[in-house]
Order: C-alpha cells, then structure tokens, then sequence
C-alpha cells in the first residue's frame, strides 16, 4: 500500500464480530473522500482479528489494516489510544473516523489529545460549501443542528451510527489487506472480562411496537401507564432512556440509545422524551414513530411521524379510555365452545 491515506477509519468490534457501526462508517468515509476510495484506510485492531479484515475488506471494497495486538481480546481505551496514537503519529493523516458508540466516546477524545488534533464529535450530517467541509453535529439537546469547521491539520471524526449507510447496489472490488504486528501495553486499567447482562425478558429487540419512557413521564408511579399503552399491541414491550433505567424504573436490558439496546420496529412511541443523540441513535430505524412531550420545540420531534404536544399523564389515560371504549362497542367474537358447535 503505497498510496497516501489520509482518511483513517477505526473498525468497532466485539466478541469476534464486526459491529454494524463500521459500515456506517466506510460510508461516511467514502462520501468524505469524494469517491476516492484509494485515499481511505479501515484499521482492524485487536486479537485474531485476520477473518474480521478479510470480510470489511470484501465488504467494502476499501484497503484495511489488520493490527494484530496479541493481549488485546477485549477493548481497553487505554491500549486502543496508544497502539493508534503511536501509528498515525506521523502518518500526515486528515481525518481519523471512529464510532459514536461507547467505544469510540471512550478513546476518540484521548486520540485527539494525544495527536494534538481536533475533535468532532456526534457527526450526523456533511455538507461541502465553496471548498469547505461542514460537519453537522446536534445542539442544544438535540432542538438544532451545528456546522463546524476544522481548521486543524488532523481531525478525530465520531460518527453516529444509523446516518450514513452504504449503498448496497454498489458492489466493488474486495480491498487489499496488509498486516502489522502491535505490543500490548496494558495502562493503569486493565480488563479482566466482560460480564453479559442478562437476556432481555422484554424482547425490546424484536417488538413490532415499543413504547419508551422518558424522563418527562414525571415518576415511577407513571411506568403502568407505559405498561398498559404497549398492551394495546401485540408483540410490544415497553424500554426507556438511560435516566429512566438509571432511576431503576426500568432494568438496564429494556435501555434504548448509544450504550443500550438499538431497536428498529414498526412503531414507535416515544413518551416524554427529549430526542437527545445519544437515545435517537437506538431508535432511528423505526418505521413510524410517535412523540409525545409538553415541550413543541423537542428534538424528539425532529423524528417523529406524528407529534403530540401534551402531558403524558393526561394523554394517554384519555387514549387508554378510548380504545377500552371501542373494545367495549366492538368487542372480539369468540370461537364457540366446541360442545355448543357439535364439536
């Protein structure tokens, strides 16, 4: 690989397996680069990580790195920081491109410090004006959206998953794969294991329908109603947002944003939700979604088919009594008792 690489992607992985985010992020870097395919680089960092660059690089099409660091089966930022720091120290890079997940909001920022480099983070949008790259970023929770400009030599780039997917019509060649040896050098943490939650009683990921509790609910005492919403539906289940399941309203297995579950059904309703980043990541392959929230400037709005501007504690109750209503004038026949029927 004798070509100048100036854009660098960091695949996200774990337990052996690509994670969805790193297609994203070949996408993002493609459309960065302008098509130019020969100008981007995807590193593969970890232990037995061959198979794993093998497949981006016939997935993608673009050139990839396999670093092998023996020791490093499981992600530590630590180790992430140092190995790519030490690689791209003086590789004239312009943009490094990591995972808005809890990885890459882990070790981008570190990266950045390291190098000396700016940082960007929760990229969501790329617009090009007259010569210039605008990053687009959500602010203030989410009710606007920023265009930032780096003026930095080398720029550390999170991307948030779920935005920039690759075109599936587009088939290319499998890129070149080199491979490079990397010393494990454990810092003042070091990971022992990683512990699995428990499986998700609640089936979040795959309901036809969910319903979400934000913070906006008021109380824990409001978490029936979010019950008796999903029984409307069937095969539904109830999540929330982490400050919900940091409350203990909610186990952390029914979380849905960047450090819980991604969750894509068919409706989604969102029950006094902000729409910061970090929960939209998990939810935006929704087919239909609806929000409800007291405040008509919530972001969560920005995502939303249908958007209700109420308490949730008094809408849903008023929703509740209509549906029992209609059950009532329209009730459900019943198959007949196989001894009335003759059998």
């Amino acid at each position: 690989m004798n070509e100048k690489k100036n854009t660098v992607v960091i695949a996200a992985h774990a337990d052996g397996h690509i994670l969805p985010e790193t297609w994203d992020l070949a996408a993002f870097a493609q459309q960065l680069a302008g098509g130019r395919t020969e100008a981007i680089e995807i590193y593969v960092v970890g232990e037995n990580i061959g198979p794993m660059a093998e497949e981006i690089a016939e997935q993608t099409g673009l050139d990839v790195r396999a670093v092998s660091c023996a020791g490093l089966r499981y992600f530590s930022s630590e180790v992430y920081c140092r190995v790519m720091g030490q690689m791209l120290s003086n590789k004239g890079v312009l943009y490094i491109i990591a995972a808005h997940n809890s990885q890459g909001q882990e070790y981008a920022p570190a990266l950045a410090v390291m190098l000396n480099a700016g940082c960007i983070s929760g990229v969501n949008g790329l617009r090009f004006d007259d010569g210039a790259v605008l990053f687009q970023r959500d602010v203030h929770g989410g009710k606007a959206r920023a265009n930032m400009i780096s003026h930095a030599e080398t720029t550390v780039l999170t991307v948030q998953p779920g935005v920039f997917r690759p075109d599936a019509a587009r088939r290319a060649a499998p890129g070149r794969v080199s491979r490079q040896e990397a010393e494990y050098t454990p810092g003042r943490t070091r990971v022992s294991g990683i512990q699995k939650a428990r499986a998700d009683a609640a089936g979040i990921a795959e309901a036809k329908v969910v319903v979400a509790a934000g913070r906006g609910i008021g109380e824990e005492e409001n978490m029936p109603l979010m019950e008796s919403l999903a029984e409307m539906f069937p095969r539904s289940a109830v999540a929330g947002t982490r400050i919900v399941c940091d409350r203990g309203w909610l186990p952390y297995s029914r979380q849905v944003g960047v450090t819980g579950a991604t969750v894509a059904p068919a409706l989604y309703i969102a029950c006094g939700i902000s729409g910061a980043s970090q929960h939209v990541m998990g939810m935006r392959g929704a087919k239909f979604v609806v929000a409800i929230n007291t405040d008509p400037q919530a972001a969560m709005f920005n995502e939303s088919d249908v958007c209700i501007v109420e308490d949730v504690t008094t809408f849903v109750p008023l929703l509740l009594d209509v549906f029992r209503q209609q059950q009532n004038d329209n009730p459900v026949p019943t198959a007949p008792d196989n001894e009335e029927s003759g059998g």
